[in-house]
């Protein structure tokens, strides 16, 4: 559902944190149904219960928790994931309109990135900030520096700041800190100093409740949360919101490489958040065999596919010869063929046993491609088929193509890659903006290889005109505003393309590659785009997340 979020992150993650933090809750309580989540907390504080004391969303103390801090400093990685996941079940139950997260807490180990952790949370959970600052250690000069560096860790992470607490303020701290930071381009909030929560003091709660009231009014925290904020996806949001997606029409997918241990793996993980659906090819009982030497519990979910089943094999033998009947298709040809695993999962998709297929772990791209060219054909009117790879970049996600199966497209061929493309861009939520990459930005550049550029996009703008498009145009002037304001001055999709289009395969599959070795970007495909039914390639090194990744992907496109 649609909510209002912010996250509060300090530096320090002390007592003026928590005075700024229960205010927030206790403001926004006032207003409407409210929440809280802690993504990172030890489940022997006593801070979130008292959170949930002053939220009115009726949530438990073991719901809103995602990590615990041991778990956040040994894997961050890992961490950040788990909480996305923790945020969205928690959120769910909640079903408030809005929720607070609040960072970690003071802790006595050292950890030099648990703020950055805090403040790539908040980004991963589409959340500005709030940051509490406190200043019984500082002068307002040195607030105002702690805040302009926490305010660059958080835009750097994706998010961007919607206001700062100055805590901990006695005698002359709140006016010096106030002058120092008078020409913030956010509301700036004085809170006194108070210890909370106070055991010793029954009344703590009401006497914070009052003292933030008085120092930042409720109406003044709802307008700093209606600024506009433009929300970033990061690969971790990404990635969550693809299995959620996957799980809300739940598809069956075939996995013809049962004998793998990575597929097992995906599949056990799968199978045990509910997110598909699967039939694995093989023999159930030496697969689950395997999966209890793996340590998996939940492969008894899958259905099991033996390739030798007559009751299956007789029908599939029978649809084959009459799909290849114009390439002499016999019986006895159809029962050789079937023998692969790859062209056995294919079939089931065909008999519509399944709404999909993904394999590639063992297996080449062709293998993969080939049965699904030859009995799932392509959509009507579409004249390839192509391969395209969803990049996850820190905060935003992209799409490159083609990437995996075309080697050197015709202007008509890359006219196509680009409005498949699009199409795959929109069934995952992004606007596209096609960018037609070359060595040459708009004129800039002469050759056959520009012009063959400059006809596919032409092609492109008859095809789809409403589609934004540029090209020819390098790949800086495509991505950077800043290039584009220089090299493609005037142009309003230059320095904004989310969907790149290379004018080879060598050139797609370097840069894919180059892009997500370097960058760190999530790679995410390759998406086979323009088939009848969807059919997914793995790279022979995908890991078991990029597996768990285009299993889901696939049962996506099965929605469509």
């Amino acid at each position: 559902m649609s909510h209002t979020i912010i996250t509060i992150a300090s530096p320090e993650g002390a007592n003026g944190r928590n005075v700024a933090a229960y205010g927030v809750v206790r403001a926004l309580a006032s207003h409407c149904r409210t929440g809280v989540f802690r993504p990172v907390a030890c489940r022997k504080e006593t801070f979130t219960q008292a959170l949930l004391d002053g939220a009115n969303a009726g949530q438990r103390i073991e719901d809103v928790r995602g990590v615990c801090p041991c778990q956040a400093r040994r894997d961050k990685a890992g961490a950040r994931g788990d909480i996305v996941a923790a945020y969205g079940r928690a959120a769910q139950a909640a079903q408030a309109e809005a929720m607070v997260v609040v960072g970690s807490d003071k802790s006595e180990v050292f950890d030099p990135e648990g703020f950055v952790l805090n403040t790539q949370i908040a980004a991963d959970l589409k959340s500005p900030v709030f940051l509490a600052i406190c200043t019984i250690p500082r002068n307002g000069k040195q607030v105002r520096q702690t805040v302009e560096a926490c305010t660059q860790t958080v835009e750097q992470a994706g998010s961007q700041v919607a206001g700062v607490f100055v805590t901990g303020c006695t005698g002359d701290k709140a006016a010096d800190a106030k002058a120092a930071l008078a020409d913030s381009p956010v509301p700036v909030w004085t809170l006194p100093k108070m210890s909370f929560p106070d055991d010793d003091d029954p009344q703590a709660a009401a006497k914070v409740e009052q003292a933030f009231a008085q120092n930042a009014p409720t109406d003044e925290i709802l307008a700093a949360l209606a600024a506009p904020f433009a929300a970033p996806t990061t690969p971790y949001a990404f990635q969550n919101e693809l299995l959620a997606k996957a799980k809300t029409a739940k598809k069956t997918i075939v996995l013809p490489e049962g004998s793998e241990d990575r597929i097992l793996k995906a599949a056990d993980y799968l199978l045990e958040r509910d997110i598909v659906n699967l039939i694995i090819v093989g023999d159930k009982e030496s697969i689950l065999a395997r999966g209890e030497e793996l340590g998996l519990t939940s492969l008894g979910k899958a259905a099991y596919q033996a390739m030798d089943d007559e009751t299956v094999l007789k029908p599939m033998v029978d649809k084959l010869c009459e799909l290849r009947a114009k390439k002499g298709m016999c019986e006895e040809q159809a029962r050789e063929q079937l023998r692969d695993a790859s062209y056995f999962g294919t079939m089931l998709v065909v008999l519509g046993k399944a709404d999909g297929l993904v394999s590639g772990s063992i297996n080449s791209t062709a293998n993969t491609v080939r049965p699904a060219l030859q009995v799932i054909k392509t959509k009507p009117g579409t004249s390839l088929v192509s391969g395209a790879f969803l990049m996850c970049f820190k905060d935003h996600v992209a799409l490159f193509a083609d990437c995996a199966i075309n080697t050197n497209p015709s202007a008509e061929q890359l006219a196509d890659i680009a409005i498949q493309s699009a199409a795959t861009a929109k069934a995952f939520g992004i606007d596209p903006k096609v960018g037609m990459l070359c060595y040459s930005t708009l004129g800039s550049g002469k050759g056959p290889d520009v012009d063959l550029v400059e006809q596919a996009t032409a092609l492109v703008k008859a095809k789809a005109p409403e589609l934004p498009v540029v090209g020819s145009i390098q790949f800086d002037a495509a991505w950077s505003p800043t290039v584009a304001a220089s090299k493609a001055k005037g142009d309003e999709v230059a320095g904004h393309v989310n969907v790149f289009v290379f004018p080879s395969l060598a050139a797609g599959n370097i840069a894919y590659k180059a892009v997500q070795r370097t960058s760190g970007a999530i790679a995410i495909g390759p998406v086979l785009q323009g088939l009848n039914k969807p059919v997914n390639d793995l790279s022979r090194g995908a890991l078991v997340e990029d597996i768990v990744n285009t299993v889901a992907l696939t049962a996506v496109e099965a929605q469509q």
